[in-house]
């Protein structure tokens, strides 16, 4: 199972992307989470996208939902293991994003650095387009 990170669904929602999903993943496979969805919505600033973009993230099976103080204790371990191995994570949120993957054995489809960053301190694994 993927788990599409905001980065993608950024580029797959934008109206000027030629960026095809289906062509890199099965869209049967992919899996969200709630940070993921939020991340996404609150780019919008059109509310008839805003809509279309919100069902069909709501319509993908969300993992961690409710999220758990473990998840958010995974996060926070993630985060501060990265910085004591001398890795720069910008966003706590992907954190969050990573530990939802983590806990539920899901591959990250990203393009953004801090999930490489996250793979190098942890089992996680991840795909960089």
């Amino acid at each position: 199972m993927i788990l599409v990170d905001t980065s993608i669904w950024i580029e797959f929602f934008r109206e000027s992307s030629d960026f095809n999903l289906e062509a890199t993943v099965s869209l049967e496979e992919v899996v969200t989470c709630l940070p993921v969805i939020q991340e996404v919505l609150q780019g919008f600033d059109d509310q008839k996208a805003y809509n279309v973009a919100r069902d069909a993230m709501f319509s993908l099976p969300i993992v961690e939902s409710p999220l758990s103080d473990e998840v958010f204790q995974l996060a926070i371990d993630l985060f501060r293991s990265a910085r004591r191995a001398g890795l720069t994570v910008r966003s706590s949120v992907d954190c969050l994003i990573g530990a939802c993957a983590l806990r539920n054995s899901l591959t990250v489809l990203h393009h953004d650095r801090d999930f490489d960053a996250l793979a190098h301190i942890a089992p996680l694994e991840v795909h960089r387009i």
